[in-house]
């Protein structure tokens, strides 16, 4: 018997190989409950509190949906407290209203 591997053989070994199914390294399963950021843009107002108020809504990116409210409420109640400040703001002197 020989020992040495005829062409045909090392050709058939390629053949077998390349139809073989390739290797796959598992995804991560995808969870749809977990908390994933929006990636809504921000658009800046120029008015710097207004603007820390939105800027606080990516706070909610990363929690789950149960913990929205909260960060919400505190959006809400800090843009409610900037107008009411807008109203108490004194007028400059010699304002026509």
């Amino acid at each position: 018997m020989s020992e040495s591997v005829s062409e045909a053989e090392i050709a058939g070994t390629a053949e077998r190989a390349e139809r073989a199914e390739p290797r796959t390294v598992p995804e991560p399963e995808y969870d749809p409950a977990a908390p994933a950021p929006l990636n809504l843009p921000r658009t800046p107002t120029g008015d710097a509190e207004v603007d820390a108020r939105l800027a606080r809504l990516a706070d909610a990116d990363h929690l789950a949906t149960d913990g929205h409210v909260e960060v919400y409420e505190d959006v809400h109640q800090g843009l409610r407290d900037a107008l009411t400040a807008l109203d108490a703001r004194p007028e400059p002197p010699g304002h026509p209203f």
